[in-house]
């Protein structure tokens, strides 16, 4: 019997919902994430995509070999592209300049045409984005403008999708819903069909600090997606309860968190979410749930928010002082231990007794293994001994000693390049590492262990008077 495969536009929605267990340390309820970016198009968008074309084919509106023009800042316009892309429309998306350039080459990786207008321009103004595409829907033959900001198709399809299946993830055990706030639609269709089942519940609207929605001055802002500075038809404010406002700062500093906290790689849209909704949650019990919608991934995002340079270029992220290089750190030893050699090298085929002797003699925890003295290249390195495996070694078996160091041998020690920061040499630190190899252009010139780092940052303390 022949089997009935999906199409791309059959696994739209039924996003999973997974519990948010770092991030929400020092929170008592539980915290839930939707993870819309798991859709086939990466975001909440293909939800309404595909429904407001359905709905222009119904109604008329868009006719076989028509054109899709759409004021987007990235994710509707790619709900539309795909569901174009197997309907056969055309599609052009108009664009504010303030969104990055990967989901712009997106848009075009399915086909699709984009024109970039300013952001900093009125909505009435005829650069604006919204004053484009009216333009250009009317101009062309045969194009269609699905509207998302006051197309009812728009909350509709969260009505019938995405407030049933939260509603079905949690049981019916959900005490808050905090969601961003965009066009308004997700918010409205999503908190309708939940308030129906749940009159009590609380509807909590994340919104960018400089957003109509709950600011008293609209200014412009650097989140992408959410927000607006005029109030879309197809949002029932009505159905929020209240506002959290969110600064660009803490939106995308919470989205880097739950990247490397809880491994979710979110648009700083779903970082608003979580601000506000941690913020949320500091006024419940242990027993109460609170869900969030994370709209969509952070792929597109990473020449932006998850670049330290653009985080630092904005001041979102602060500027250290630069920190002292590998090579003061090694001269700064080496003033300090005139009779150490500045490098002490083992051959795998001496003795182990050997290896303790040089400890104790030199006051080291740990030595490079070579093959052959003198070491003139980082690949003469093949291994290191190390104060604690010894011990472990002799402690079992005191005949050891006259073991080869080859038998004791553990990995070779990480090695950074001289003229670098101290700060690679603490990295290496912090992932546990007892000591690194020093190298200048590839060859061995000294040993820097956690302790010789101590010592120096404590020394330069205490020498600035800190």
């Amino acid at each position: 019997m022949p089997r009935d495969y999906p199409t791309v536009l059959d696994l739209i929605g039924g996003t999973p919902l997974v519990r948010l267990q770092r991030i929400s340390r020092g929170v008592k309820p539980q915290l839930l994430a939707k993870l819309e970016f798991m859709s086939p198009g990466g975001s909440v968008k293909d939800r309404i995509g595909l429904r407001m074309i359905e709905a222009a084919e119904r109604e008329g509106k868009l006719r076989a070999g028509g054109t899709i023009v759409e004021p987007t800042s990235g994710n509707t316009g790619v709900g539309l592209a795909i569901a174009a892309a197997l309907k056969g429309y055309r599609c052009i998306f108009v664009m504010p300049d303030k969104i990055s350039q990967e989901k712009i080459s997106l848009l075009r990786a399915f086909g699709a045409e984009v024109v970039i207008c300013p952001t900093a321009v009125p909505p009435d103004s005829a650069e604006s984005y919204y004053s484009v595409s009216d333009r250009l829907a009317e101009e062309i033959a045969g194009a269609h403008k699905p509207d998302q900001y006051s197309n009812d198709a728009n909350a509709q399809a969260h009505y019938e999708t995405t407030g049933p299946e939260l509603w079905e993830q949690t049981g019916g055990e959900i005490e808050a819903l905090v969601l961003s706030v965009g066009t308004g639609g997700t918010i409205s269709g999503a908190a309708r069909f939940l308030k129906e089942k749940k009159p009590d519940l609380l509807v909590v609207g994340a919104d960018p600090e400089g957003s109509i929605y709950s600011s008293d001055k609209v200014a412009p802002y650097l989140v992408e997606g959410i927000g607006e500075d005029f109030w879309p038809t197809t949002f029932d404010p009505s159905l929020v309860d209240e506002y959290v406002t969110v600064s660009d700062r803490d939106s995308f500093l919470t989205a880097r968190r739950l990247a490397r906290e809880e491994g979710l790689l979110v648009g700083g849209s779903g970082g608003t979410a979580v601000w506000a909704m941690l913020k949320i949650a500091e006024r419940f019990g242990k027993e109460a749930t609170i869900a969030t919608l994370l709209p969509d991934g952070g792929r597109g995002y990473l020449s932006k928010f998850y670049d330290d340079n653009w985080m630092l270029e904005y001041g979102f992220l602060e500027r250290r002082a630069p920190g002292p290089t590998i090579e003061e750190v090694l001269s700064f030893k080496r003033s300090e231990e005139p009779d150490v050699p500045e490098i002490v090298f083992i051959e795998a085929h001496e003795k182990v007794g050997l290896a303790i002797e040089l400890m104790q003699r030199y006051g080291i925890s740990q030595i490079p293994v070579v093959r052959h003295e003198p070491a003139s290249s980082l690949a003469d390195v093949i291994g290191s001994v190390r104060e604690r495996g010894l011990l472990d070694r002799l402690f079992v078996n005191q005949d050891a000693l006259n073991d080869e160091v080859a038998t004791a041998m553990e990995p070779p020690l990480p090695a950074v390049e001289i003229s670098e920061s101290v700060d690679t040499a603490f990295a290496d630190f912090a992932e546990g590492a007892p000591a690194v190899v020093v190298a200048q252009t590839g060859r061995p010139v000294g040993v820097l262990s956690r302790a010789d780092l101590l010592e120096y940052l404590a020394h330069h303390r205490t020498r600035n008077g800190a």
